[in-house]
Parts: structure tokens; C-alpha cells; sequence
């Protein structure tokens, strides 16, 4: 089941929309913010350093948007959808 909403059009129509709401957001505290763009910002910065991932730079920046998403709605239920 997770696979499926991993690769709906709907699912990625959702996460677009909020990424950028969320990441300016006052409601959503600091730590939570940087738990997304830390790791976005070292992979696409240091690519080299991690060979062993092969996921290119967009797909992690993707899979990660999604994680981040997720996990901001289930933290902060009371922020407008």
C-alpha cells in the first residue's frame, strides 16, 4: 500500500503544494526544518562523499520532501491543509 501512494500523481500534487508552506511556516518549529534541509543540502553539496547511495540528487530531495510532509502533518495536525 505505501508503494502505491509513493508513486501516485495525487500523493506528489500534495507534497508540491505544502514543501514550501511548511518550510516557512512560523508554526513549524526550527529543528523540524532542518531535519529536511541538512540532508538535502549535503547531498546535493558533497555528492562525492556518499558514493554508496545511488539515488541522484532530485530523487532524494523527492524522497525526502515526502517524509518531511508526512511528518509535519502527523506533528502539527492544527496547521491548514
Amino acid at each position: 500500500m505505501k508503494w502505491r501512494r509513493l508513486w501516485s500523481l495525487r500523493r506528489w500534487s500534495h507534497v508540491f503544494q505544502r514543501i514550501f508552506g511548511y518550510l516557512t511556516s512560523s508554526q513549524v518549529a526550527l529543528g523540524d526544518k532542518l531535519l529536511f534541509l541538512i540532508p538535502v543540502a549535503l547531498y546535493w553539496v558533497l555528492p562525492d562523499l556518499m558514493p554508496l547511495l545511488p539515488i541522484d540528487d532530485i530523487g532524494f530531495t523527492m524522497l525526502l520532501m515526502n517524509w518531511f510532509v508526512s511528518r509535519v502533518e502527523r506533528k502539527y495536525p492544527s496547521l491548514p491543509s
